[in-house]
């Protein structure tokens, strides 16, 4: 079985720590607080307040685990020790995507990372998966709902921001 590996800086993993212990702690505090109150208004039958507050703590113990689950696969991606020669989590990729004739670059993060209005796309995304591992020159066709994409690629970089060379 291939090894499931989620690839984030440190950076994100102490951030993903950070938001952790605050759910465990504060965050599990004011749901049972929550929840106390809600239990003094009376008949849980017909309690609206408590079912919000079971619904908070369903939420938060739901983030909870999807942390856990993210750090429990987690490895430290050093981004600056990322060879240029393919396109690597942590880097940005130009490309020239043939079906629309349009230059776009996209930077390939972890899942925990991805923004697409900010150009940050998950390494689990179609495009981001498709990416992962080719070359300057290759096209890659990238299955999309729309059709078949075929993404020419140009350039691969470190930076997030990308000037016109």
């Amino acid at each position: 079985m291939a090894e499931d590996y989620v690839y984030l800086p440190q950076k994100e993993i102490d951030r993903l720590n950070a938001e952790l212990k605050e759910l465990r702690g504060a965050g599990r505090n004011d749901i049972a607080e929550k929840i106390k109150e809600a239990k003094s208004f009376g008949d849980l039958s017909e309690n609206s307040e408590y079912d919000e507050a079971k619904s908070d703590q369903a939420r938060l113990e739901a983030r909870i685990a999807d942390i856990e689950y993210t750090l429990s696969r987690a490895k430290v991606l050093d981004e600056s020790s990322l060879s240029l020669e393919t396109v690597h989590t942590g880097l940005s990729v130009k490309v020239f995507d043939r079906t629309y004739e349009e230059k776009t670059t996209y930077h390939i993060v972890g899942v925990t990372q991805a923004d697409a209005a900010a150009g940050k796309i998950s390494d689990e995304s179609p495009i981001g998966k498709g990416l992962l591992g080719h070359k300057v020159g290759d096209v890659v066709v990238i299955e999309t709902p729309m059709g078949n994409d075929e993404l020419e690629i140009l350039k691969i970089f470190r930076d997030k921001v990308h000037h016109e060379a």
